[in-house]
């Protein structure tokens, strides 16, 4: 094993990359402002923050980004939108099921929906994936979304 750094090329000691820490302090502002609303409207509020996060994304991110609100709104209808990590998620009981991230805002080729381990997407097998590349969100993909997010919550 070299002495090297596993972080990410250039970083300095394998700490966290400035856009890790960025997404860090995202984190911290969303529990900040969930705090402050209180009970009253705050589903409306998670809701109102995470289609404007949607409406700064970047084409082609946004485009799926709105399909997959759109998916799982009307497929999970129980799960609450709402920001993590400065990204769209939708929670159940105010634990996180599923998430899209964008591309753009990780620097990578393709955006990722994702799901945590309160999805209930466990295989007899022993191996299920967690997370997908969405490069295009065409009718087929969307499809897998919905039956997805539909066995999540089942």
């Amino acid at each position: 094993m070299s002495s090297t750094s596993h972080g990410e090329a250039g970083s300095n000691s394998g700490g966290f990359s400035e856009q890790e820490r960025a997404a860090m302090r995202e984190r911290a502002q969303e529990l900040r402002n969930e705090a402050g609303r209180g009970r009253g409207g705050k589903a409306a509020a998670d809701e109102a923050d995470v289609l404007a996060k949607i409406g700064e994304m970047p084409e082609p991110d946004r485009s799926s980004a709105e399909r997959v609100h759109a998916i799982v709104t009307s497929h999970a209808p129980d799960l609450a939108p709402k920001l993590w990590y400065g990204q769209p998620a939708y929670a159940r009981k105010g634990k996180v099921v599923c998430f899209f991230r964008s591309g753009a805002a990780d620097k990578e080729r393709y955006s990722t929906f994702g799901f945590t381990p309160e999805a209930r997407l466990d295989d007899d097998g022993g191996l299920w994936p967690t997370s997908y590349a969405v490069s295009e969100l065409g009718d087929r993909a969307a499809e897998t979304i919905a039956a997805l997010v539909a066995r999540a919550v089942g």
